[in-house]
């Protein structure tokens, strides 16, 4: 069990190493800075403008830059709507898996679109190798618009006074290509060594050790799973995740894949300093992020090494942890800090059951994506955490008798209100639906297989899952239906645009206010003081939204688990 903490410390230390000098060269890429690797990638942009006849010079305000976002993503889905419901007919199905409903593919699309990966299909069956290449595909841009979103909302603090937040089609090409592209290929190098399958070629036909014939799925599955990670998107290339072998083979893939998916969030904490040059800012939000992060991770490595107390009392050796749905390669330790880090950054790839895990483990991971804001996905994180900021320098200046400012921009009501909306709508999204599907049980209660307050959970996670663009499940639930289906895909198209427009909204509106020079009467917002602010807002706002629906789900699971 040491062995293993040490590698959960080693996996933060790794990835906080990585973050920081990664974080400063997404600063020199966003800020236009010469960096080393130009010479490679110049051209290749060039390219890129060239063909698809971008401007990168053209300046845009942050309302055409939201408008471009909105039209590119309108073409993605179309596209891959029509792939998903004609993939049967279409080229490189070695395996013959069939079309996709189209309930099942408005879910499947709009779920890759929007960074989520919901998904409500196998892998295996569910997608042939054509339509795994498109939705690898949107992983990328997806991934790369969450990016190009936070680096207009760089733009606007950039400048005293602006409407000129740079070109969201410029800042997008420069996520993929400099960033996400590279990095994307060292880890998929990585998996491919340690034995994930990268090939075109249908089921692999073996025997096994009882001598039993099998079918093994393959495919581009290191490609698929690095950006997977990367991206903070999540979507398993298999049904398991990355609990499949072949997604996961070894302790060095989950070191790669967990280092993977937390590396690009916490540079991005970092790069906002560099940008800026407000390095302290930076390190206070990464501090605020971080002490969010081991609240919940550390009660979850404890309750998962520690077992599960009613089967000890049956005599049954539990050294190993609460093992069910785990795998015994990476251990319980591992997969609590992984239930926590793929909650929290909204990648909501598994490499255990999360179905599985003790019901207070369940709640922080419900916790995780219920808040929303500590590191975050890519790009998003920080817009999330943006809200909480405005928030809390508005309750801040209230308190102490100052004007509400952030970064020399006064704080007024337009702009209190689009950040209440934003605040308020993830909540809104979560319980709204989960107590729409609670109250039809045709619905709702029909496609649990676990009754009670487990059950309650399970619709609940589905719910705080899609509003939070994460992904990850309780799968006990049968949720390919067509109301399950239609109603996630719903949330999910909201949750994802109004938290981004929303931040770059206000960050517009910011940009076109004269500058105020900072002075004795300014609230500092680079301070102890400030962090512990704000994530008092932060924890009181999840803990009035979200509790009394935790206390009817795994709470009051709890409380039935231990009373046997």
């Amino acid at each position: 069990m040491n062995t293993e903490i040490l590698g959960i410390i080693a996996m933060f230390a790794i990835t906080l190493v990585i973050g920081i000098f990664l974080g400063k060269y997404i600063a020199n890429v966003y800020g236009y800075k010469k960096t080393f690797l130009d010479p490679v990638f110049e051209p290749i942009e060039k390219l890129i403008y060239k063909v698809s006849g971008i401007n990168p010079a053209r300046q845009m305000n942050w309302k055409q830059n939201m408008y471009a976002m909105l039209a590119i993503n309108l073409v993605w889905f179309i596209i891959g709507f029509l792939l998903l419901m004609n993939q049967a007919w279409l080229p490189l199905n070695p395996d013959g898996n069939p079309n996709m409903s189209p309930d099942l593919a408005f879910n499947t699309t709009i779920s890759f679109l929007v960074n989520c990966n919901l998904q409500h299909y196998s892998g295996e069956t569910g997608v042939s190798y054509l339509s795994q290449l498109y939705l690898m595909f949107l992983q990328f841009v997806t991934a790369a618009t969450g990016m190009a979103a936070m680096a207009v909302l760089f733009r606007a603090f950039k400048e005293k006074t602006s409407t000129e937040l740079g070109n969201f089609y410029d800042f997008f090409t420069k996520s993929m290509v400099r960033i996400l592209v590279p990095v994307s290929v060292i880890v998929a190098l990585v998996l491919s060594i340690n034995g994930s399958p990268m090939t075109f070629e249908g089921k692999d036909h073996v025997i096994t050790l009882e001598g039993q014939k099998a079918d093994v799925s393959r495919g581009p599955v290191s490609a698929f799973v690095a950006i997977k990670h990367l991206g903070t998107n999540g979507g398993g290339f298999f049904g398991a995740n990355s609990a499949h072998p072949l997604e996961n083979p070894n302790y060095m893939t989950n070191m790669t894949e967990m280092i993977a998916q937390m590396i690009i969030p916490f540079a991005l904490v970092f790069a906002l300093g560099f940008y800026l040059n407000k390095r302290k800012l930076s390190w206070v939000i990464f501090t605020v992020m971080t002490v969010g992060f081991l609240a919940l991770t550390i009660p979850n490595i404890v309750n998962e090494t520690g077992g599960n107390p009613l089967i000890t009392k049956m005599g049954t050796d539990n050294s190993l942890g609460a093992m069910e749905g785990k795998e015994i390669r990476f251990g319980s330790a591992a997969s609590g800090y992984w239930s926590i880090a793929t909650t929290v950054i909204s990648t909501g790839s598994v490499n255990s059951m999360h179905d599985s895990t003790m019901p207070l483990s369940g709640m922080n991971e419900l916790l995780a994506m219920m808040i929303n804001c500590f590191y975050g996905g890519c790009g998003v994180g920080i817009l999330n955490y943006f809200i909480f900021i405005i928030l809390a320098v508005f309750i801040s200046g209230l308190m102490v008798g100052r004007t509400p400012e952030f970064m020399g921009k006064k704080i007024e009501a337009k702009e209190m209100k689009i950040a209440m909306i934003v605040a308020l709508f993830h909540p809104f999204l979560i319980l709204a639906g989960t107590a729409l599907t609670a109250y039809l049980p045709e619905f709702g209660t029909k496609t649990l297989n676990n009754p009670g307050f487990h059950g309650f959970s399970e619709m609940l996670y589905e719910f705080t899952s899609s509003a939070a663009n994460n992904g990850s499940g309780f799968e006990g639930l049968g949720d390919n239906t067509p109301w399950w289906n239609i109603s996630t895909g719903i949330v999910l198209l909201l949750s994802r645009f109004i938290p981004i427009i929303g931040p770059v909204a206000i960050a517009g509106l910011l940009a076109q206010k004269k500058y105020i020079p900072e002075s004795s009467g300014t609230l500092k917002t680079d301070t102890a003081t400030f962090g512990f602010m704000t994530l008092a807002v932060i924890l009181l706002i999840a803990a009035l939204s979200f509790f009394p629906a935790l206390t009817l789900g795994p709470i009051a699971e709890q409380i039935q688990y231990f009373s046997k």
